[in-house]
């Protein structure tokens, strides 16, 4: 680096560190329930019910073989427990899945992701690794382009402590 280059980069530093302490440069925090369309309340919900309804409206939602959830009956990782979905639709612009929820009955929030497609996305298919507290159901429910819901049946992980099995 040469001393020019040094220079200009000390000044410009020292710049902004003043504008900072003067209060001309205020960071602003960026809150998800400030976006448009950010369902806040269905992931800051603490009990699975409340999640459910915040999400897709209702609590008891059909069991349908058109939606499988993959994930192990033992997880020695409770921080990285993979799981897959795919919901079996022809994906085209009259017949479609829109939404696809993942709750994870007893977590701290139980709505663990929210996945939104289109007619373009080809197929309704998802492959994620999620955390999970402790041994818990897991379950899936889809919303199609005509409102349908449809849900998987719930799959129990076993969450090993620490990874030992135990």
């Amino acid at each position: 680096m040469q001393r020019r280059q040094f220079l200009s980069a000390t000044l410009a530093t020292g710049a902004v560190a003043t504008a900072a302490g003067l209060g001309l440069l205020r960071p602003q925090l960026a809150f998800a329930g400030d976006v448009s369309g950010w369902p806040a309340k269905a992931f800051d919900a603490k009990v699975l019910n409340d999640a459910m309804m915040a999400s897709v409206g209702k609590t008891d939602v059909p069991v349908s073989p058109k939606v499988k959830l993959t994930a192990p009956s033992i997880a020695e990782n409770g921080g990285a427990v993979p799981v897959t979905i795919e919901v079996d639709s022809p994906m085209t612009a009259d017949d479609y899945i829109t939404t696809v929820y993942l709750f994870v009955d007893h977590n701290p929030t139980p709505l663990a992701s929210q996945f939104s497609f289109t007619p373009a996305s080809g197929q309704a298919y998802i492959q994620e690794r999620i955390k999970m507290a402790k041994t818990d159901n897991v379950r899936v429910i889809a919303k199609t382009n005509k409102g349908e819901l449809l849900a998987s049946a719930p799959r129990e992980v076993k969450v090993t402590i620490g990874g030992c099995g135990g």
